[in-house]
C-alpha cells in the first residue's frame, strides 16, 4: 500500500510540473536559460516547496489521520510483492531527480545544483514519506524502500558524472491482468487504480541507449536495448490474508524480459516544445515484440508486449 499511494504521488510530480511547462507554447520560456535566472530559480524553488508540501499534507489526511500514531520504528517488508515494490521505488526516486534536475537547469543553474538540489528531490521527498510511515501504527519505515530510493537517485547522478548524459534510464509498462478481479480493493476496481495498485501487470525496465557506448557504430542514436522486471500472480504481498478465500490459488513467479525501445530524447528537434514532450513519454516503455522468460527458466515470445 506504501508503494502505491509514492506512485500515485510520482506520477503528480511528473505529469502535473512537465505538463504545466509544456501547455506554455513560448519557445522562449521553455528553452533553458543560458546563465543563472533568479526569477526562474525563485519561482521554482517555491513552486516545489509548495507542490511538496501539499503532497505531505495531503498524505497525513487520506491515509494516516484514520490511524493511530506510534513511537518511529522500522519494517522488513523486503519480501513482499517479489520485490516489485522495490523496483517501483528505484524508478520513483530516479525519475524525480530526472525531473528536478532538468527543471534546475530550465532556471540555468550550475551543474553542481541540479545534481546537488534537484537529482536529491527524489530522494528527499521520498524519505520524508518513510518518516511519515514510520510514525504510523499502521505501517513502518521501510529499509528496503530507503535503500531503493537512494539507489534510483544514484543512478542519475551516477551517469551525469560519468558520462554527462543518461545511458540508463528506468521506464514503467503496464497491462491489466486476471488478479484484480479476485482482490479489487487491493489491486484495484478500475483502469487507474489497477495502473497504481495492480504489481501483476507492471514491468519495470532499464533502457539502454546502445548507440552511447558505440558511438562510432551506425545505430540510430534512438534505439535502446530493454531489459525488464516483472512478477505475476501474487493475490497479496506475503502471508495469506483473511479475505483471500475466494481467490485461487496462484504461483506467484519472476519474469525477466529482454526487447526494443525508443530514447526520445534522442530524437533530433530544434522545439523546445517537443523536447518537453519526449522528456515526458520519456518515462514510459514503448510496445514492442518481447522475449519473457519466466522464473529465469520458461520462454515466452509476445509479438507485442506492453
Amino acid at each position: 500500500m506504501k508503494s502505491k499511494k509514492r506512485l500515485l504521488f510520482l506520477l503528480f510530480f511528473i505529469w502535473g510540473f512537465h505538463t504545466a511547462f509544456a501547455q506554455n507554447t513560448v519557445e522562449g520560456f521553455l528553452k533553458p536559460a543560458d546563465s543563472l535566472n533568479l526569477k526562474r530559480k525563485n519561482a521554482l524553488i517555491i513552486t516545489e516547496t509548495a507542490l511538496a508540501s501539499v503532497a505531505l499534507i495531503g498524505l497525513n489526511q487520506l491515509w494516516y489521520a484514520d490511524y493511530l500514531s506510534s513511537r518511529f520504528h522500522f519494517i522488513n517488508d523486503n519480501a513482499e510483492w517479489l520485490q516489485m515494490d522495490k523496483v517501483g521505488h528505484f524508478y520513483s526516486s530516479y525519475q524525480l531527480g530526472r525531473l528536478g534536475a532538468e527543471m534546475m537547469q530550465w532556471s540555468g543553474a550550475t551543474k553542481k545544483e541540479q545534481l546537488l538540489y534537484g537529482a536529491g528531490m527524489g530522494f528527499v521527498f521520498l524519505t520524508a514519506v518513510e518518516v511519515l510511515d514510520g510514525f504510523s501504527s499502521e505501517w513502518g519505515a521501510s529499509t528496503g524502500d530507503i535503500i531503493a530510493n537512494a539507489s534510483g537517485t544514484a543512478l542519475f547522478v551516477s551517469q551525469e558524472l560519468i558520462w554527462n548524459e543518461q545511458r540508463i534510464v528506468p521506464k514503467f509498462s503496464f497491462h491489466t491482468t486476471q488478479y484484480a478481479k479476485y482482490r479489487p480493493n487491493v489491486l484495484g476496481n478500475s483502469l487507474a487504480e489497477q495502473l497504481l495498485k495492480d504489481y501483476n501487470g507492471q514491468t519495470y525496465w532499464l533502457s539502454i541507449n546502445l548507440h552511447s557506448f558505440y558511438k562510432k557504430s551506425k545505430i540510430p542514436k534512438w534505439l535502446n536495448l530493454a531489459i525488464g522486471y516483472g512478477a505475476e500472480g501474487m493475490i497479496s504481498g506475503n502471508a495469506p490474508k483473511e479475505d483471500l478465500f475466494l481467490a485461487p490459488k496462484t504461483e506467484s513467479f519472476r519474469q525477466l524480459y529482454l526487447s526494443f525501445d525508443v530514447d526520445l530524447t534522442k530524437i533530433e528537434t530544434q522545439s523546445h516544445f517537443f523536447k518537453t514532450l519526449f522528456s515526458v513519454f520519456n518515462t514510459l516503455k514503448i510496445p514492442a515484440p518481447t522475449i519473457e522468460i519466466q522464473q529465469f527458466n520458461r520462454i515466452k515470445a509476445h509479438f507485442i508486449y506492453y
